[in-house]
């Protein structure tokens, strides 16, 4: 909606729907174009090491886009692609997960909107419901009755707790169900993600590009904000991704920012909340292949497994955090073949 004043006149305020109208009608790419980013941006993701995406624009194209460039040959990395939860409305609805290259096996849901808008629903009432609860249950028991997991944006301590609710009231053990992002998340709710083995997909360069402004919006809660070291030490499976293109699509930033919780040469920002090495690696590479049903084949170097890897200049492991802070690509490969790799 276009926001009024109390004389019904325009504020210049643009209400985010109203906001998605106006792209699409004006300034939306068509399909040859949006194409043509898309091929000009596999070479970059290569560059940075990603070999698999879990994809959420499935209101937006993106199967088909993606099927479009698997089918000519040029895809280069692996898809697990979700569609809007609305879609499960449509009986007809299923999985597709056959293709090794592009499968669809999730859906996804929204329980409030964000940091910096002042959306992002707290304990303390503030912040905008777009899911509620109770309807975040049904659909939970929808996407399991088709087949699907279900992943649910949620930042606030409001958001989460009612997330983690519908989780417990609705779903089935073995799902692969995610909160997206857990922004902040209230010390007692910490230890029910793993309880009722919900993962939290999280994006640790959320916590440095953040610092600030949570700080001064969540200054009565900034001790349960990010709480990435909490969850992972109370057994919550953490999902490393980027959000991109809210922040850059760059598995090695993310790695940085988990373990050492700055991305520049300010001081660390809460740096009890840092986790080690091995859980940061391993939040980029099993976790994921977990919550898309492949780890029988992805996400570890072991025999039998794709060939789906990078190459760094030495052993983020072997010194952290100086080598995690240091480490840097030099090649990736998918499926056995190099679409990255400078010099050699």
């Amino acid at each position: 909606m276009v926001e009024i004043d109390a004389a019904g006149e325009p504020t210049g305020v643009l209400r985010e729907e109203s906001a998605w109208r106006l792209y699409d009608t004006h300034a939306a790419a068509g399909r040859p174009e949006t194409l043509d980013a898309m091929r000009a941006a596999l070479p970059a993701a290569a560059a940075a090491g990603v070999t698999g995406v879990h994809d959420k624009d499935g209101a937006r194209g993106a199967p088909e886009l993606f099927a479009a460039l698997r089918d000519a040959g040029e895809l280069t990395l692996r898809v697990w692609q979700s569609l809007p939860a609305e879609r499960l409305a449509d009986r007809e609805i299923a999985p597709h997960l056959e293709d090794p290259w592009l499968r669809v096996g999730y859906v996804k849901a929204f329980m409030d909107g964000t940091l910096g808008s002042r959306t992002a629903r707290l304990l303390d009432g503030s912040g905008v419901e777009i899911t509620s609860r109770a309807r975040l249950e049904e659909l939970i028991r929808q996407a399991q009755r088709a087949g699907f997991a279900l992943a649910v944006h949620a930042i606030g301590d409001g958001a989460n707790r009612d997330a983690l609710d519908a989780f417990a009231a609705a779903a089935t053990p073995g799902a692969r169900h995610r909160i997206e992002h857990a922004q902040c998340v209230a010390p007692e709710d910490v230890a029910r993600f793993a309880a009722l083995g919900v993962a939290a997909s999280v994006q640790y360069s959320h916590a440095t590009s953040d610092r600030d402004v949570v700080e001064r919006i969540w200054a009565d809660r900034v001790d349960h904000a990010y709480p990435f070291r909490s969850l992972w030490a109370a057994g919550a499976r953490l999902a490393g991704g980027s959000d991109a293109p809210v922040e850059e699509l760059d598995p090695l930033a993310g790695l940085r920012a988990a373990v050492l919780r700055t991305d520049s040469e300010r001081a660390p920002w809460r740096p009890e909340q840092a986790i080690p090495a091995a859980a940061a690696l391993e939040s980029f590479t099993v976790a994921p292949a977990w919550l898309s049903f492949d780890e029988h084949r992805r996400g570890r170097l072991r025999a039998g497994f794709d060939a789906d890897l990078v190459v760094l200049d030495r052993d983020p492991l072997a010194d952290p955090p100086a080598s995690v802070a240091g480490a840097r690509l030099l090649a990736t490969m998918t499926a056995g073949r190099w679409i990255h790799s400078p010099g050699w």
